[in-house]
């Protein structure tokens, strides 16, 4: 489990960092570039986080099929994966060259913050696809628990895009096009070395590389409640800021909670980093050992990999909770920012050893297969936590009890919700195929 964790960390963590040595460079050039390459960046983000199923229902399948010892059957099934990238991406990037303007407008900033933005839209869209094919051969060599061939092409990757950035905007003095274009060469370029990597392999086994109509629909179909999965927490987040946002009357406290917000949620999301590791790791484990048929095994690695994200969760808790006081001041000056987040991490400290079974079990189940139930169970969680939420805005609990309502309610039912459906019989289905 660590040889497959260790390198995923590092995989996912690899990826926010150079986005942020990207933001460094667009930066430098104004305040409105910078503000053009964050309404595009949503978006972007937007298209392929409603696509992370590339990577994680590939992972299941084709370690389902490693398990079964059809080493042949796994890499057609992840051939189907990258040619639902490729559909999805062709789809996604003409429809969204169509509906720039209107996207960008929906955002209301102003024509000269628009324009930047469009334009760097409008190139980095041409990434989409390679963006897509990057989850789903990613996804194929996690499935044969392979996690340090796309730690190499994310670090090399996100390197080139740095260097091509800067030559692109200030060498070339080509502006935020520029960092468009350097951005979707780079990707371009790792979608190539990961797809030569699965080619070569498929290749090796006699595996088609040819379309398969009937696999990509199948691959289609079992993406859909993974979507769903993906749908529900993001409306959760959404939730979650939205009640924070209007949690405060006055103008000075409701920027203040916003930003505090803002931070602990970053730090969050950089602590889920090494929490979603673990679960990589038991997606990929948990569909061999179901390919294989050992259900018995399959228990004792769930309850062994529950133990570590519990453990994971008690040493990113502590961690947070000590340094909570000197976070603030390295991501903001203002002194009320910086009081106000001390309270804000202390409860999210307190939440990372359930965070880390949440994490650790939605890996279990997605290797599982068991896409239906966990869009089922994020429907009742958001249910569950969506009026919590915003009563607590209303009463005017602040930004602290929004954020105890998140970790107790969200999370917590979360917790529940998979605690269930592990306990049960019905997600160990064996075999090849599910």
């Amino acid at each position: 489990m660590l040889r497959l964790a260790w390198p995923a960390f590092l995989a996912l963590v690899a990826e926010p960092l150079f986005l942020l040595s990207d933001a460094a460079v667009v930066g430098h050039l104004g305040t409105p570039e910078l503000a053009g390459l964050g309404v595009a960046a949503v978006v972007l983000q937007t298209v392929v986080g409603l696509c992370v199923f590339l990577a994680y229902g590939t992972t299941a399948s084709v370690a389902r099929h490693l398990g079964a010892g059809d080493l042949r059957g796994a890499l057609a099934q992840g051939i189907d994966g990258v040619w639902l990238a490729v559909v999805i991406g062709v789809l996604a990037t003409a429809a969204g060259l169509v509906l720039t303007d209107p996207v960008v407008a929906l955002f209301g900033v102003g024509e000269e913050v628009a324009g930047h933005a469009t334009t760097y839209l409008r190139i980095a869209l041409l990434g989409v696809t390679p963006l897509l094919v990057m989850l789903a051969t990613t996804g194929v060599l996690r499935g044969l628990q392979d996690t340090r061939t796309p730690l190499v092409v994310a670090i090399v990757g996100n390197g080139a895009n740095i260097v091509l950035n800067v030559v692109l905007v200030f060498g070339l003095d080509l502006g935020i096009a520029g960092s468009a274009l350097g951005s979707v060469i780079a990707q371009v370029g790792s979608a190539a070395a990961l797809l030569w990597v699965v080619v070569r392999a498929a290749r090796r086994e006699e595996a088609s590389l040819r379309p398969d109509l009937p696999g990509i629909r199948a691959a289609g179909a079992a993406a859909v409640p993974l979507v769903v999965r993906t749908l529900t927490l993001r409306a959760a987040l959404l939730v979650t800021a939205y009640a924070v946002a209007t949690g405060v009357d006055t103008g000075e406290g409701r920027t203040i909670d916003v930003a505090t917000h803002q931070l602990a949620m970053t730090l969050w999301t950089f602590l889920a980093f090494v929490l979603d590791a673990v679960a990589i790791a038991a997606q990929a484990i948990t569909g061999r050992y179901l390919g294989a048929g050992d259900v018995a095994g399959t228990r004792a690695l769930t309850r062994r990999m529950v133990r570590w994200g519990v453990l994971t969760g008690v040493v990113t808790g502590v961690l947070l909770a000590a340094a909570s006081p000197v976070l603030g001041p390295l991501f903001s000056p203002d002194p009320a920012v910086q009081q106000a987040l001390v309270p804000v991490l202390l409860v999210a400290a307190l939440g990372q050893p359930v965070a880390g079974v949440v994490f650790v079990l939605d890996g279990v189940l997605i290797g599982a297969g068991d896409g239906r139930y966990l869009a089922w169970a994020g429907a009742f969680v958001l249910v569950a936590y969506a009026p919590v939420a915003l009563l607590l805005a209303a009463l005017g609990t602040g930004l602290v009890g929004v954020w105890v309502s998140f970790c107790a309610v969200f999370m917590g039912a979360r917790l529940v919700a998979l605690l269930h459906r592990a306990r049960g019989e019905a997600w160990l289905v064996t075999g090849a195929t599910r």
